[in-house]
């Protein structure tokens, strides 16, 4: 088997594991985020992460937490493969020879890279995502012209593709998507490889055990969210915002909406749910993938 693909297999299986383990974390972060801001006097939809949990299970039962689930499903396999292989090819490419270790510093070369490919890929899988996320905490709205609900990720998109713009509708947030991918899989694989290389004593990881590379993958992800969160935060009201009454212009828009509407805490809504869900789901991940890696030879 050729090593493009054994890191497509790998990403394949790593991607999987990771939205099993995370996909609720994620829907209660999006809700957090996409809420409207209560008027003066009233209370938000969500108090906070556990209320949204509470409150997504009384209405919609266990599997108001995995809303949205088909659309990444069928694409965070795809996603992590690209992402994998990408990052693969960009490794060979820096290896001064066959065999030898990368610095971290390649690693975060090679992670921006792979992050500027799955931009193009994650930005319409997320749209989607985040409109059938977001339906229930955008409910408010419905009556001011809003809210289109869909019956699930194949109407999101027919509803974009008729109504939005076309095949540009289904890449609105591109920028900040960019904006997230670029620095954070950087950082993601940079701090991945330091916390092995550190565990290790050196370069050489190839000795390390399921449990080391459970912490590396949990630290790594906990690394990319703490850095890009205001900039996931962005994307996400631009793509559930209203396309015939936007209350965002652009991602500088929103930002400074956000800003002056609810000041920085505004931009780490959804926050401690994010942080919840990237550890076990980006540990989840590296593990799959080095345990598949490893076992294609």
């Amino acid at each position: 088997m050729g090593e493009v693909a054994k890191d497509l297999t790998a990403g394949t299986i790593g991607g999987a594991a990771q939205l099993i383990c995370g996909h609720p974390f994620d829907t209660i972060k999006v809700k957090l985020q996409s809420q409207p801001v209560p008027l003066a006097g009233q209370l938000p939809k969500y108090a906070g992460a556990i209320d949204a949990v509470k409150k997504t299970i009384v209405a919609e039962g266990l599997g108001g937490l995995y809303k949205g689930m088909g659309a990444p499903l069928a694409t965070v396999a795809a996603f992590n493969a690209v992402l994998f292989t990408v990052r693969g090819q960009l490794e060979s490419i820096l290896r001064s020879e066959p065999g030898s270790r990368l610095t971290i510093s390649q690693q975060v070369v090679c992670g921006a890279g792979a992050g500027v490919v799955v931009s193009f890929l994650a930005c319409p899988t997320e749209l989607v995502k985040c409109r059938l996320q977001a339906q229930s905490a955008l409910a408010d709205l419905s009556s001011s012209g809003g809210g289109v609900k869909y019956s699930g990720p194949m109407d999101v998109a027919k509803h974009v593709l008729r109504s939005e713009g076309g095949m540009k509708g289904l890449f609105k947030g591109l920028v900040p998507t960019l904006g997230r991918e670029v620095p954070g899989n950087a950082i993601m694989f940079g701090v991945y490889e330091g916390v092995k290389q550190f565990i290790a004593g050196g370069q050489d990881t190839s000795g390390l055990g399921r449990g080391s590379l459970i912490v590396a993958g949990g630290l790594a992800g906990a690394s990319l969210w703490a850095v890009v969160y205001p900039t996931d935060v962005i994307k996400s009201v631009i793509q559930v915002d209203d396309y015939k009454n936007p209350k965002f212009s652009g991602s500088i828009d929103a930002f400074r909406k956000i800003l002056a509407a609810e000041g920085v805490r505004g931009l780490y809504k959804g926050f401690g749910p994010a942080m919840a869900r990237s550890i076990p789901a980006n540990a989840a991940c590296f593990l799959a993938y080095e345990v598949t890696r490893s076992s294609l030879g």
